[in-house]
Formats: structure tokens, sequence, C-alpha cells
């Protein structure tokens, strides 16, 4: 999978993640929410695992790496 689209798709995972997460702070008992957060949790602990194992970390918890100033910057490509 290319950089762009699966940085995309991480992107989508972590978003429903979080978004479940929020649901889950006012519906704690909803078991459908808890299991589609799980889902999207799993989804996007594969993908991050996927984008590391070809591109480098992510963040540096995941490696003391100045890669990141490798790359070009979101104005770079304008």
């Amino acid at each position: 999978m290319k950089k762009n689209e699966l940085l995309l798709k991480l992107s989508s995972a972590q978003f429903a993640m979080w978004e479940m997460r929020i649901y889950l702070d006012t519906h704690e008992n909803n078991k459908e929410a808890m299991k589609l957060y799980k889902k999207y949790y799993t989804q996007f602990e594969e993908l991050k695992a996927e984008y590391e194992e070809s591109y480098g970390p992510l963040t540096l918890n995941g490696a003391n790496s100045d890669e990141w100033l490798q790359d070009p910057w979101p104005w770079d490509n304008c």
C-alpha cells in the first residue's frame, strides 16, 4: 500500500476510534459501541504497525528519530 493511502486509512481508523471513545464516555454500558471501539482500536493498531514497518515510526514514542524532518512539510506540496 502506498504511504499516503496508508496514512489516510490510519487517520480514518484513529478518528473512528476516538469518536467511539467519546461516545463511550457518556454511554459506558453500550455493548455495541464498545465492540465498535475495540474493532477500530484493533484496526488502528494493525495499520500503525504496517506503516511503521514500511516507513518508520509515526511518533517519537516509537523510536527516537529525526527522520520526520526529512519528509516534505504540508506546505511544500502546494
